[in-house]
């Protein structure tokens, strides 16, 4: 068995400007992509909340849960940003990485606002094939994902278990025409349509890599996204208010899931 690398003591990640005394013994780490989103996540878990560090793409505060240290930071978008997260929080010790953003729907009965617990993920991406050949499953942990619905459950949160697409291009990758060239190449032409006839639930950009590197590496993961753009209707956002909507109950449904871990772990 290959034996794991993790960081000295006092020795700052390259990537995210992170050291193990920064993370005060976290094992838990929620990453959204957009670095904007991470106070409030992070004040959502812990109003005492504290900024630790902002580099390249990784902007991190430390909250605490039930007394435990729980980092939220930040990845960027796509799964080469995935790599350097996993890498780095890995080798500070964190075992479970809770991804958290936004996603556009591919289903009906998945409406704006909604929010979806990835049960898989297809992986269109690129990152995931230097860990593992494209017959890997991307698979998410079982138990964080258990932890996910019953907090959905509790709150009432709208939500849906799917089969996330995840891909490396937002216009293209997902069939979409409003970009600057407007054009998608014809081997992606019907792609969408094929997706939803394979029951797939929604787009998004990191899921799979996360779901591939963590359980190569002995980790675990698992993925809540709020619903912001329903494809079945559109290809365009939804107003900011549907926005706000969708951070509020995937902020609630991360907090009372990394609750239930908790008790789960300590037993």
């Amino acid at each position: 068995m290959v034996e794991r690398n993790y960081a000295k003591p006092g020795e700052v990640m390259y990537h995210t400007g992170l050291t193990k005394e920064l993370l005060e013994g976290a094992r838990y780490a929620l990453v959204p992509g957009d670095p904007g989103r991470v106070e409030g996540l992070a004040k959502a878990l812990d109003p005492q909340a504290r900024f630790l560090a902002y580099h390249r793409e990784f902007h991190s505060w430390l909250a605490r849960v039930q007394g435990a240290p729980v980092l939220v930071m930040s990845t960027g978008m796509g799964g080469p940003c995935i790599t350097f997260t996993v890498e780095e929080l890995a080798r500070l010790g964190v075992t479970t990485f809770l991804r958290v953003g936004t996603t556009g729907s591919l289903r009906e009965d998945l409406d704006l606002g909604d929010v979806v617990i990835s049960k898989a993920a297809v992986r269109l991406d690129g990152a995931s094939k230097a860990y593992a050949p494209i017959e890997y499953p991307a698979v998410p942990d079982l138990d964080v994902t258990l932890a996910l619905r019953q907090a959905a459950e509790e709150l009432a949160v709208p939500y849906k278990l799917g089969v996330t697409v995840t891909t490396d291009s937002f216009w293209p990758g997902q069939e979409r025409y409003d970009s600057f060239g407007g054009y998608v190449v014809r081997r992606l032409q019907g792609s969408l349509r094929e997706w939803q006839a394979l029951g797939c639930s929604n787009y998004e950009m990191e899921a799979a890599t996360l779901f591939t590197l963590t359980s190569v590496l002995g980790l675990r993961a698992g993925a809540i996204c709020g619903v912001v753009a329903k494809r079945t209707d559109s290809e365009s956002v939804a107003p900011r208010g549907i926005y706000e909507l969708a951070e509020r109950r995937f902020q609630q449904v991360s907090r009372r899931a990394v609750e239930l871990l908790l008790a789960q772990d300590s037993r």
